[in-house]
């Protein structure tokens, strides 16, 4: 089967080459899915760069990369009903502490990593749901019930960002999202009751004077960054869903505000979530989706022979959706 992999880090054209390996055979428990799209993600990217803090070289000798994905089941395993041959499935954690990845034809992997996508739900938005989609929903609705609250959603624009402005106005929240001022129609079309620029000095303010008794949750993508604004304008014993903090890994938190708010620090990384929560964050995505309440965008579909284009791409930012290539 075809496949992109690589051996070292290093930039993506330099270490990411097309190699043949064979056609996966599932173990007890697995099944193989035949791909038809693999999900490239930023934290991909930067497990390809090398830039993963005290990472020196890969985990294994050999990784096609990528977690996310979607596709047909082929083949199961022992213990696994053979009616899930022929099920339409999305994947997620698909190179996650394993070495091979959604970038084939083929993936094995354990069968509850294989979910099934649901009719009327396209392949495309299928490879959208592990990481950007499973983070959104986990971030918002992971903890109390958000109906009638107010979210703050940083990064309205990007995958994630976009996914969780929908899933918000579907829970029942009062959303407001920061993008930049080029994307503010957009942020506006997904359901954000205001969007704001997250540049902008008086931000801090602007959030008071819409919200001037607190945000009850916000959804972080750089909590370095916005750790001060946060301790600004949480409301006492509001929750801050932070799942990065690329621009800043070693924040300074005013400690005083956050302490005498009570504010709660709720850190995601969706690889390593407890079953519970993760079927609670696939079934929201699925019931969404189809209430017609949340639709994935795509930022583009790349060729599979662009593989190295589009981790380029996607290290630069600036995406308004997923970045899928086609397998």
């Amino acid at each position: 089967m075809r496949a992109i992999a690589y051996d070292r880090f290093g930039p993506a054209k330099d270490v990411l080459n097309e190699i043949d390996l064979p056609v996966p055979t599932p173990q007890a428990g697995e099944v193989v899915v035949k791909l038809v799209y693999s999900g490239v993600n930023p934290s991909d990217v930067k497990a390809r760069a090398g830039l993963r803090p005290g990472v020196s070289k890969p985990a294994f000798d050999l990784i096609v990369p990528h977690s996310d994905g979607s596709g047909v089941i082929t083949a199961v395993g022992a213990g696994v009903d053979a009616a899930r041959i022929g099920q339409r499935v999305w994947v997620w954690n698909g190179q996650w502490a394993r070495p091979f990845g959604t970038m084939a034809e083929y993936i094995a992997l354990p069968q509850e990593q294989a979910v099934l996508l649901p009719d009327g739900i396209s392949m495309e938005c299928g490879a959208s749901f592990g990481i950007p989609g499973l983070t959104a929903a986990h971030c918002l609705l992971g903890g109390e019930d958000i109906g009638g609250k107010t979210v703050l959603i940083c990064g309205g624009a990007g995958a994630v960002g976009h996914i969780a402005v929908q899933l918000a106005k579907w829970a029942g929240a009062r959303v407001i999202a920061t993008a930049s001022a080029k994307n503010h129609a957009r942020v506006h079309a997904a359901g954000a009751d205001h969007v704001l620029e997250y540049m902008a000095p008086t931000l801090a303010e602007d959030i008071k004077k819409i919200c001037p008794e607190g945000v009850d949750r916000a959804v972080e993508l750089e909590f370095g960054v916005n750790a001060a604004l946060l301790g600004n304008v949480m409301r006492p014993m509001g929750t801050i869903a932070a799942y990065g903090s690329a621009l800043d890994m070693t924040p300074t938190v005013p400690f005083g505000q956050y302490l005498f708010k009570a504010l709660k620090i709720d850190i995601s990384l969706i690889y390593i979530l407890p079953a519970p929560e993760r079927q609670k964050a696939i079934e929201a995505l699925h019931a969404a989706h189809l209430a017609g309440a949340f639709m994935s965008s795509v930022d583009r579909i790349y060729d599979f022979e662009d593989c190295a284009q589009a981790h380029d791409e996607v290290l630069q930012g600036g995406r308004a959706g997923a970045s899928l290539l086609k397998i």
